[in-house]
């Protein structure tokens, strides 16, 4: 593989349905994607939508070397229900001093031990999903990001009570103990939103703060 621009270049371990996924966002995105599975039907399936794949055994180093997995600086590891197999291929990119490995957990336990062999980031996507699938159908929440844990960013109408008055007159770190961070009124794009910034109806607001913070002021619509 090519290495003319290594901050660029990022390999993918793993095609299940959120390796594929994510290969085949990056490589749109603009990154070169070296994609490996052990599969060699699922590796075909998907050679003409990733840059370069391979097929081969991602827990044996002298594998790995020779696609030259050592060399790059991002990785991630999106090997799904084969526990062994995801822990011991993270451990190898850790030995690599690769930079920045990012890895997909099935539980929390599993996160745990990820970063414990050297993951710098662990995903856990079906729990994330379900996580915020669930805010949007018991609250009244119109998207839900988890930036980290207890803490969250929301987009939720403005309440009745805010309109025709300004973020600084309604004091809502102080009520709420949330920040609105951005706006968007009908027909117009999202913009920052400050202390002068005056709250109309219609107006969708983004809302940071803790996951309790920000659940009770989105009850408040």
């Amino acid at each position: 593989m090519a290495r003319n621009d290594a901050t660029n270049q990022i390999v993918v371990i793993g095609l299940g349905r959120f390796g594929s996924s994510l290969a085949s966002e990056l490589v749109r995105r603009g990154s070169e994607v070296l994609a490996i599975d052990s599969r060699p039907n699922v590796v075909q399936r998907h050679a003409d939508e990733i840059t370069h794949t391979a097929v081969a055994d991602t827990t044996d180093r002298e594998s790995l070397k020779q696609l030259g997995v050592h060399q790059f600086h991002r990785a991630v590891v999106a090997i799904g229900t084969d526990l062994e197999a995801s822990i011991l291929t993270t451990s190898l990119l850790a030995d690599f001093e690769i930079g920045n490995i990012w890895a997909k957990a099935t539980s929390r336990q599993h996160g745990r031990i990820l970063q414990r062999v050297g993951a710098h980031h662990v995903v856990l996507p079906e729990h994330e999903m379900g996580e915020r699938v669930a805010h949007l159908v018991f609250g009244r929440m119109l998207d839900y990001i988890e930036l980290a844990e207890h803490y969250a960013l929301i987009k939720t109408h403005a309440p009745a009570e805010a309109f025709g008055r300004t973020l600084g007159e309604l004091r809502l770190r102080s009520k709420y103990g949330v920040t609105v961070v951005g706006i968007k009124r009908p027909d117009e794009d999202f913009t920052y939103a400050t202390a002068e910034t005056q709250v109309g109806e219609g107006d969708i607001l983004v809302v940071a703060g803790t996951t309790t913070q920000v659940e009770r002021f989105a009850e408040r619509v």
